[in-house]
């Protein structure tokens, strides 16, 4: 009688789900199938109510996605549906490759911004640079096309696409060729000396090993004694490859990483697997506030097993491991489905995505539990990897955060660019002069630093005036901005190192290319120049390893 309960309820309930393209929940189903069933039933119902009735024709599809994307972001921002488009986008992410057009872009409005062309890549080979502002693809203006914009920018080898875009203020076109385009993992590597190797590696895709682990050959063939691994910015990406890029320092079926899940079929030991390169070479690794997930493995699990010393500031603090599952139509949803513990035993996840604040956001740890890597050294969970040399200069201050974040130093980058433009192989040089106008620029421009404080104050400005509160408030409120602008313009004056040298950063990739930048930061960049002094240094390294 039960059986045949179930399978009533399974044709009145499941079915409707699957039509929907909501059947994705996983075992959570077995264990509480009539309330699931009974909310799917409800969603069904109210989606198809809505697009009968509702006063204007509404997009069945748009508003499918928007209501799948912000129930899956009230669980953490790592929980993902991808659509058809988006799934195209993500195998980009993963493996390295795809066809367009090879530079970062950001949508801005109606508009399409070249954040940085790759060198020899057709963006740049059509003469397009950082800073330029795409209007039109083809016969499309980006004003009237609402959509992913990115999209009308690939498409099969050797098409044609004609562009229209504005630099300086003048409209400009061009023909940009499509072609093959290949996103290194390690984009860059040398010799910082005679006997140190120096290789960054920015992404862990299909690739990632085989790329360091030729590089590491390629440097020793050099003369190369000590290894650099840059993962600064690094946000991560597949969890074998982190394996396999231990596996290059540690020996064969050495326990890297765990994980743990509700669902006991992701609960997973994972080993290195593969003969290393060297067990012996000394290896200092470089992290900051950027490097996440899968840069954490590596760092972490390194740490714990006491091969690497870790320089730099505190990692992101990502403990959680992610799986694309496959839906209906061509989509996708990506899910956690566990999180990871380093060989110590662990989790270094900052945020309590389960338990939020009064202001509706994640939990930060606040209490670090110790443990003990294989040598018997304290390390801690809870809020990233801690390096074992902190450096000041790996991390942002909240200003410089901000006018990245408002692409301050960006455009003044742009118009510094355009105003210099015989620099060449020149390095630039920030001076006390240049910073004086980047501050000038702030001001012309009128960029709002939007702090947390700023955004606030603005915020009860416009609540009071909605309450016709009394029109006094409004001078208050001018006296305490005009004071908060005073103290941003404070902090400009406090953290101008940190600046200049972003701003060095960017100039530095508009003249030179990303290549330019990592061949200056071998001779110039502190964390580097650190991490040289150490690894050449062996009483020094082996006592912070001991």
């Amino acid at each position: 009688m039960q059986k045949m309960m179930f399978k009533n309820l399974r044709k009145r309930y499941v079915l409707p789900a699957v039509a929907a393209g909501m059947f994705f929940i996983g075992t959570s189903f077995k264990d509480d199938f009539f309330e699931i069933a009974k909310q799917i039933e409800i969603f069904t119902t109210l989606f198809k109510t809505v697009n009968q009735n509702y006063v204007d024709e509404v997009n069945p599809a748009e508003l499918m996605d928007k209501a799948i994307k912000s129930m899956l972001a009230d669980l953490d921002p790592y929980t993902n549906y991808f659509n058809e488009q988006d799934v195209v986008k993500f195998k980009i992410n993963n493996t390295g490759e795809y066809t367009g057009i090879g530079a970062m872009i950001a949508r801005k409005e109606d508009k399409l911004i070249i954040k940085e062309p790759y060198k020899g890549y057709p963006a740049d080979k059509a003469g397009l640079k950082a800073g330029d502002a795409i209007v039109q693809i083809g016969d499309v203006l980006l004003a009237d096309f609402k959509d992913d914009a990115s999209q009308l920018l690939k498409g099969a080898k050797n098409t044609k696409v004609e562009v229209k875009y504005i630099r300086q203020g003048k409209t400009l076109s061009t023909t940009i060729v499509l072609d093959e385009v290949e996103i290194n993992a390690v984009p860059y590597f040398g010799m910082v000396d005679a006997k140190t190797g120096y290789i960054v590696l920015s992404a862990f895709n299909r690739k990632t090993t085989t790329e360091t682990k030729e590089a590491l050959e390629k440097l020793k063939a050099q003369g190369a004694e000590r290894i650099i691994l840059d993962l600064r910015g690094n946000p991560g990406g597949l969890l074998n490859e982190a394996v396999n890029v231990c596996g290059l320092f540690v020996p064969k079926g050495e326990t890297i990483v765990t994980t743990k899940s509700k669902n006991e079929k992701y609960n997973a030991t994972y080993k290195t697997t593969r003969e290393p390169v060297d067990l012996t070479i000394p290896l200092a690794i470089i992290v900051d506030g950027k490097s996440a997930s899968a840069s954490e493995i590596v760092s972490g699990g390194l740490q714990d097993l006491d091969r690497a010393v870790i320089i730099g500031s505190r990692s992101f603090g990502k403990g959680l491991v992610q799986r694309p599952l496959d839906m209906t139509y061509g989509t996708q949803v990506k899910v956690t489905i566990s999180r990871y513990y380093t060989p110590s035993g662990r989790c270094i996840q900052a945020l309590d995505y389960a338990h939020k604040g009064k202001d509706g956001k994640a939990v930060k740890a606040d209490k670090f539990n110790a443990f003990k890597t294989k040598k018997g050294r304290t390390v801690y969970d809870g809020g990233g990897i801690q390096p074992d040399i902190e450096m000041a200069e790996t991390k942002t201050s909240t200003i410089a955060e901000v006018l990245q974040k408002n692409d301050a130093i960006f455009n003044f980058a742009t118009d510094y660019y355009y105003r210099h433009p015989n620099q060449g192989a020149t390095v630039p040089t920030i001076t006390d002069a240049d910073y004086a106008d980047f501050k000038a620029y702030l001001k012309k421009e009128k960029i709002s630093f939007d702090t947390e404080t700023e955004l606030a104050l603005k915020a009860t400005l416009e609540k009071a005036k909605k309450e016709n509160v009394d029109e006094s408030i409004k001078t208050q409120y001018e006296a305490l901005y005009a004071a908060l602008q005073k103290s941003e313009e404070a902090l400009l004056d406090k953290n101008q190192k940190e600046i200049k040298r972003l701003l060095l950063d960017e100039l530095i990739r508009r003249y030179q290319y990303k290549e330019g930048l990592y061949q200056y930061y071998v001779k110039n960049n502190a964390e580097i120049a650190r991490a040289t002094q150490l690894l050449a240094n062996p009483s020094e390294y082996q006592k912070i390893l001991q």
